[in-house]
């Protein structure tokens, strides 16, 4: 009886452990898709921010151009 009350809680304890093992290996996986996610909306922001910069910068190319145009034709 001893033996068998013995392996039922030896059961119960690994079952237990495994069911943390399970649930921090759910939330290692939470935490690297909540990284990727982070990074990926990252890098997003940052190419959004370069293109508004080249566009900037060629609307800036235009103007000047529009000017050195302006002047060359006397307006």
């Amino acid at each position: 009886m001893k033996r068998k009350r013995d392996d039922e809680e030896k059961e119960e304890a690994e079952e237990e452990i495994k069911g943390r093992t399970e649930e921090e290996e759910e939330e290692e996986e939470k935490e690297e898709e909540e990284e990727e996610e982070k990074e990926e909306k990252e890098e997003k922001e940052e190419k959004e921010e370069k293109e508004e910069e080249e566009d900037r910068k060629n609307k800036g190319g235009e103007k000047e151009n529009e000017k050195a145009s302006g002047k060359l034709n006397g307006t």
